[in-house]
């Protein structure tokens, strides 16, 4: 089993930046492609970046050029950096760990509401 739990969300104003976390409780973390994924209210949930056991990446338009996701395998953490955020980037990030053929599992954390408003 792994649990992902994420942290880093808040009220910010428009234009700064934050960074969210999303740290597993095992290393079985490796295994799996990691993704950032949001929901705002009233909206369906939104992929917003990915990125592979390898390193690849791959952001929604919406985030393309002001978001950078990572992965620090040896601390089984993946991160969201945010920049020059936007109102339409309010919204609860979840981060998955996207389903694995090495351990037959997907997992979800729990969120962290991020609003951004003046």
């Amino acid at each position: 089993q792994v649990q992902l739990v994420e942290s880093g969300g808040g009220l910010v104003q428009p234009g700064v930046s934050l960074r969210l976390s999303c740290a597993a409780s095992s290393s079985l973390f490796s295994m799996h492609t990691m993704v950032w994924y949001r929901q705002a209210l009233g909206n369906e949930r939104e992929l917003v970046a990915t990125i592979t056991t390898s390193g690849n990446t791959n952001y929604a338009d919406s985030v393309k050029g002001r978001f950078t996701i990572s992965r620090d395998n040896a601390k089984n953490t993946v991160y969201l950096q945010m920049n020059s955020l936007k109102p339409e980037d309010t919204a609860v990030y979840s981060c998955n760990a996207r389903f694995s053929i090495l351990t037959k599992r997907e997992y979800w954390g729990q969120g962290t509401q991020v609003t951004v408003s003046a």
